[in-house]
């Protein structure tokens, strides 16, 4: 079956901001069956969302592939029930944004398969920001982590948005960085705005939703489904301008979100990985393909037009005079990424006991923070 094909109209071509329109489109992305692309071809067909919710069952008919159930739902469809789904969606801190909306992202209008409505909580400002999207692997490594977390922080501190998936792993990870960094950060569920998925990133969640932005094209209380998270990634893509490919083995979601990224037209940087690492198998096949690496954090920069941006004081390592004599050393022998405390308590000199109980002093204080197997990096206040 073919499909129509062809964004959602741009605001100059709707009634911006009607509030009539904005309701019936509300109405039709209610109707199950009804996609992005066909309800473009009705757009087209009809002019305006309210003309489709009046258009005839002849009118409709005309339309290729709307089957006759989702004719039938169109024409039940009632101005009442969306506006009665707003007022709901109001009651739980959420806002919906149509193409007939001002602030309906500019990136999204020419997409393939734009949605038809968004559910936003947070500071809608930040679609209007130059957006970055770093993605990779759920399952990293400690390499991967470092890079999404470095290229995160270039970019908060730049005035970039870092667009991410909120899933665990490097999802979180640039996410966590960007907040850290004092910078903007936009969240996409696979979920509704008001359904945390992972449980475990509830603290994300909140944290993204309180200095952030989270969006959805799923209503409120959508629970998460196989299906709902490629749709999502094909977001991620299309709000931003550039998208980061840190870590992806091959036939993973990450690739998913690589392909959308390309259809859409947007640029694709690619963090090259150890041959021997199964996280680097898809990153480094883009690569061999002709993909362009990313090689220092601070070439995401220059795909933008921007400027180093002078060190965040938050962001510098802690002057030596609020730390003990032996918290600065224990401080200075930490890195990036993890070092062995077997390793840090030789290079230091310290027994591991006292070691243990300095690193815990510092981890209190958010200078270092701890992994799994013993290790230990700095913590985000550096």
């Amino acid at each position: 079956m073919t499909r129509p094909t062809g964004p959602i109209p741009s605001a100059t071509t709707l009634p911006t901001n009607d509030a009539e329109e904005r309701l019936a489109y509300l109405a039709l992305a209610l109707v199950d069956g009804l996609g992005a692309r066909r309800l473009a071809a009705l757009l087209s067909q009809c002019g305006s969302a309210t003309a489709v919710l009046a258009a005839s069952p002849t009118q409709l008919a005309e339309t290729p592939g709307l089957s006759r159930e989702v004719r039938s739902a169109i024409r039940r469809a009632r101005l009442e029930e969306a506006e009665r789904h707003l007022a709901r969606c109001a009651q739980l801190g959420q806002q919906l944004l149509t193409p007939a909306c001002d602030a309906y992202p500019a990136s999204l209008r020419s997409i393939p398969d734009p949605p038809i409505a968004l559910w936003v909580r947070g500071r809608v400002d930040l679609l209007t920001r130059p957006a970055v999207a770093i993605v990779g692997s759920r399952d990293h490594s400690a390499y991967g982590e470092d890079v999404a977390r470095r290229v995160a922080r270039e970019a908060a501190r730049a005035g970039i948005a870092v667009v991410s998936g909120m899933a665990r792993g490097l999802d979180a990870v640039a996410h966590e960085a960007a907040l850290a960094a004092h910078g903007a950060t936009i969240g996409v569920l696979g979920t509704g705005a008001d359904v945390v998925y992972p449980q475990q990133n509830w603290r994300l969640f909140q944290d993204v939703l309180d200095h952030g932005l989270l969006v959805s094209e799923l209503p409120p209380g959508s629970r998460p489904h196989a299906g709902a998270f490629p749709r999502r990634n094909r977001l991620i893509s299309g709000l931003t301008q550039v998208t980061v490919i840190v870590e992806a083995a091959e036939g993973s979601g990450t690739m998913l979100t690589c392909a959308s990224a390309l259809e859409q037209g947007r640029e694709v940087l690619v963090v090259p990985g150890p041959i021997t690492s199964r996280t680097s198998c898809g990153t480094n096949r883009l690569l061999a393909e002709g993909a362009t690496p990313l090689l220092t954090p601070a070439d995401i920069l220059s795909h933008f037009g921007a400027a180093t941006p002078p060190r965040d004081p938050a962001l510098v390592d802690p002057p030596t005079c609020t730390l003990s004599p032996t918290e600065a050393r224990v401080f200075a022998a930490l890195a990036d990424t993890g070092r062995h405390i077997d390793e840090l308590a030789l290079a230091v000199g310290l027994p591991v006991g006292e070691m243990l109980a300095t690193l815990l002093g510092l981890e209190i204080g958010g200078l270092a923070q701890s992994l799994p197997g013993g290790q230990y990096r700095r913590g985000a206040r550096r």
